[in-house]
């Protein structure tokens, strides 16, 4: 028999290879099979036919985000932090809610920016806008939760990137945004779709197909985020059905719906420990909202776990010291409270 615990690095080295989510996805089905034989073969059912349903969003998304990454779009990026700084707030927090790339890819260029003497103001709020949207988001919100519910979540985060850009401006030079660096260090990101290859530089090529190393900066990433995009949706798919069988819906109802504050709060509170990412949560979202959470509820819960999840949290803590982190955090679960408000009351 194989000695694992003689291989380099042993069984902890493996387990920190190992990709959890497919690890999830595996043994979901077989921790049903074991305990409630009857309901493997449906949540795996239900699991794969969900995930067909949306096939046509993930397709459209992984190619439209292949390509702006291709033709090099995240130079315009720069561009958002140029010139006046209140100018710098209005676009980094536009470009923040419909740039294709997560909050690790910008770790390298927001350190430099910020390195250089870009305003904390402007980068606040494209942290804060950045991991709430996207486009591939948006397409699987819409298919899933609907096109209104897609267009008042990019609403929100502009809104709130908004919001904490121009309240760290106001408050540029209390003690809390004071020297707001934490020494250079390198932070890593195991939580996203992001790859290692260096972004392109200058201006965009929009007919990137011309060039060889363009070519294969599309194909690696349509196909890195298909996967990322589908195990995730899988997992969550699979989590879906879990909830819809066994988590009574009088007990969502009763802590997550109702009309008033008291569900927003709750929403915005388990919003960040209960979240896995952007995608995985909208087909959480989806089973909550058919058992009986509130729409208010639900606008809480993923803009505050879509600020606080681990991946966007590791890129601000990564470079800004805790009190500027703390601010980070708290601007967000103010706009989270304020939209689920707004979306309660509209929806």
């Amino acid at each position: 028999m194989a000695d694992l615990t003689g291989t380099p690095g042993g069984l902890p080295a493996l387990w920190r290879r190992v990709d959890k989510a497919w690890l999830a996805i595996l043994l979901v089905p077989l921790l049903v099979a074991l305990f409630d034989p009857g309901q493997a073969w449906p949540t795996v059912r239900f699991a794969l036919g969900a995930l067909g349903h949306t096939l046509p969003f993930i397709v459209f998304a992984v190619l439209a985000v292949a390509y702006l990454k291709a033709s090099g779009a995240e130079t315009l990026l720069a561009r958002a932090f140029e010139g006046r700084t209140a100018r710098m707030i209005v676009l980094a927090a536009l470009l923040g809610g419909l740039s294709p790339f997560c909050s690790c890819e910008v770790i390298p260029f927001i350190a430099a920016l910020l390195a250089v003497g870009a305003p904390l103001a402007a980068v606040m709020a494209f942290w804060l806008a950045s991991p709430l949207m996207d486009p591939a988001m948006f397409l699987i919100t819409a298919g899933t939760l609907g096109t209104d519910f897609a267009v008042a979540k990019t609403l929100a985060a502009i809104s709130i990137g908004l919001m904490g850009g121009f309240a760290t401006y106001a408050l540029a030079n209390s003690p809390v945004f004071a020297d707001p660096l934490r020494p250079r260090k390198a932070a890593g990101c195991s939580s996203c779709g992001c790859g290692a290859k260096p972004a392109f530089s200058g201006r965009p090529v929009w007919r990137f197909w011309a060039e060889a190393p363009r070519r294969d900066t599309f194909r690696e990433a349509a196909v890195e985020n298909a996967l990322f995009l589908g195990k995730w949706l899988l997992l969550a798919y699979m989590i879906e059905a879990l909830m819809l069988h066994y988590v009574p819906a009088d007990a969502v109802a009763a802590v997550l719906g109702g009309e008033g504050i008291k569900p927003i709060l709750l929403g915005a509170l388990v919003g960040g420990p209960a979240y896995l990412n952007g995608y995985a949560a909208v087909p959480l979202v989806d089973s909550l909202l058919q058992q009986g959470m509130s729409d208010g509820a639900a606008m809480a819960f993923v803009i505050a776990g879509g600020v606080s999840c681990i991946p966007a949290a590791i890129a601000v803590w990564a470079l800004v010291k805790p009190r500027v982190f703390a601010a980070y955090v708290g601007f967000a679960s103010l706009g989270a409270v304020i939209a689920g408000l707004s979306w309660g009351a509209i929806a």
